[in-house]
């Protein structure tokens, strides 16, 4: 899939692949790609959770329908918010992940049924060359730049956080049977803390989200290989989550990827000398 919305966005290269693996009976993931807003949104049900399934794809057709009725933050998005710095384009997707939260809590308190059901999210919006990224839980957000890969969340995990405290180390913490105990979670309470972030983005940069399915099978230096190797972003995608099946498909497996292309206007903006010798 091709996006370039209008002049002022970046083109890309864009496509997601989900899977549910060799072991799961059913895909819990979630994935929305809103070409009209450049929006990016992945989402995993929380797994042995009441309708973690539901609660997956509640948040992601909740923040997509949100945007698009409500696309600007207003003011009152920039009183309520602790994160002041941020753009109105990142507030508003801040605004619509507490939403969804909202949306899934409520559900899981009218229906017994639904109770305790919750989820994972990440979620980008591309605006010119300002990504604001956003999310609750351990999905996850890679920047490939120069063939260097960059994890750009923070796992919301009972084992990411011992890592943070020094308390088990990187190799402890991937043969730990509590890496799926997460310490934040959409729905799961009636409010949430969303991690927020806004990235310059360059020509040639490539984006990932992608569910743990992937994360915790294959090691982030064959995502690299794979993203900087694949031709296009559409066999980058299937290629990972057959390396996820490859290695064991313990879980659902999902990845959306965004590769930006390289264009005359955008190069104007970091190089002035481009623009006046560009042909």
């Amino acid at each position: 899939m091709s996006l370039h919305s209008n002049s002022k966005q970046p083109q890309c290269d864009v496509a997601a692949c989900t899977d549910k693996g060799r072991v799961r009976p059913i895909n819990e993931d979630t994935y929305r790609i809103s070409s009209e807003q450049s929006l990016f949104v992945l989402s995993d049900g929380m797994g042995g959770a009441a309708k973690g399934e539901i609660a997956s794809v509640m948040a992601v057709e909740s923040v997509i329908a949100s945007l698009q009725t409500n696309g600007a933050a207003a003011e009152s998005l920039r009183e309520s918010s602790t994160h002041q710095e941020f753009s109105e384009e990142t507030h508003s997707l801040v605004r619509a992940i507490q939403l969804a939260n909202r949306k899934i809590h409520e559900q899981g308190m009218r229906d017994p049924a639904y109770r305790g059901m919750g989820t994972t999210i990440v979620a980008m919006r591309i605006t010119g060359t300002r990504l604001s990224l956003v999310h609750v839980g351990d999905s996850r957000a890679y920047l490939l730049r120069s063939g260097r890969l960059e994890q750009l969340t923070a796992d919301h995990s009972l084992v990411a956080e011992q890592v943070r405290q020094g308390l088990m180390n990187r190799e402890q913490a991937a043969a730990s049977e509590l890496q799926s105990v997460l310490t934040r979670a959409l729905g799961t309470e009636e409010t949430v803390d969303v991690d927020v972030d806004e990235i310059e983005l360059f020509p040639r940069d490539s984006l990932l989200l992608c569910s743990d399915g992937l994360t915790r099978m294959v090691p982030e230096e064959e995502i690299a290989e794979v993203l900087s190797a694949a031709p296009t972003a559409q066999s980058a995608a299937e290629l990972l989550v057959d390396r996820a099946n490859e290695y064991g498909g313990q879980d659902n497996v999902t990845v959306v990827v965004i590769r930006l292309t390289k264009s005359k206007s955008w190069l104007a903006k970091f190089v002035p000398w481009f623009s006046a010798n560009l042909v």
